[in-house]
């Protein structure tokens, strides 16, 4: 095999740069900074008022998502304070003021928790035709039904809580089951039937809403 020794004396030996070659090289280095100095510089010069507004406008951003942020935080922990003490001290009132001051499912579940409270049936309305969530529209109309049930005939307690008849709302079953009890109520067992078995032959329905549609039947 050949030795390490014997392949370096087949390489070619690098060239060794010459004093002048050193000191052009570095004239040349110089040169290119220079350049590139003079190119910076020109640069800035033309487009500094583009500089400092982007530069402006990324720290007003960050600024802003901070304080953002840092409002955001605070005004959740002020919220749940607020909801807090209204529960605690079992305030309608309060309860109803910060259903106003908030949006959502927060906004939903203070005003429920009010009408609880104060059993004041208008809040009931109120929440189930603004409610900002379908789960709390749906439980609000729900709760009125038993309220004004007994006023209505079936064709209209059956058109009352029709938002429910689709299984996007989570009362779906419950409702319908309500709606065949109305029905059986009013002497007419074949438009309850009719409901129940969709219920007893539904593989989803809950255990015990099946189990008393089968008892109905």
């Amino acid at each position: 095999m050949t030795s390490i020794l014997e392949r370096k004396k087949g390489l070619k030996q690098p060239v060794k740069k010459t004093r002048e070659e050193y000191a052009e090289d570095a004239l040349y280095r110089e040169v290119w900074e220079d350049v590139n100095n003079e190119k910076t510089q020109e640069f800035l010069k033309k487009y500094w008022r583009h500089i400092t507004i982007a530069i402006l406008a990324i720290m007003i951003v960050v600024s802003g998502i901070q304080i953002g942020v840092h409002v955001y935080h605070s005004s959740r922990v002020a919220t749940a304070m607020v909801y807090e003490n209204a529960i605690a001290n079992v305030d309608a009132r309060a309860l109803a003021n910060l259903s106003k001051d908030t949006g959502g499912a927060t906004s939903d579940l203070a005003l429920f928790q009010s009408y609880l409270i104060d059993n004041d049936v208008n809040k009931l309305q109120e929440l189930a035709d603004k409610g900002h969530t379908r789960d709390f529209r749906d439980l609000a109309k729900l709760h009125l039904a038993t309220i004004k049930g007994d006023e209505m005939g079936a064709n209209e307690f059956e058109k009352f809580v029709s938002s429910m008849n689709t299984k996007k709302s989570p009362f779906f079953y419950t409702s319908r089951l309500m709606v065949a009890q109305k029905y059986l109520a009013n002497g007419e067992h074949e438009s309850a039937n009719k409901i129940l078995d969709i219920i007893i032959s539904d593989k989803n329905a809950p255990a015990s809403i099946s189990a008393t549609a089968q008892t109905l039947r």
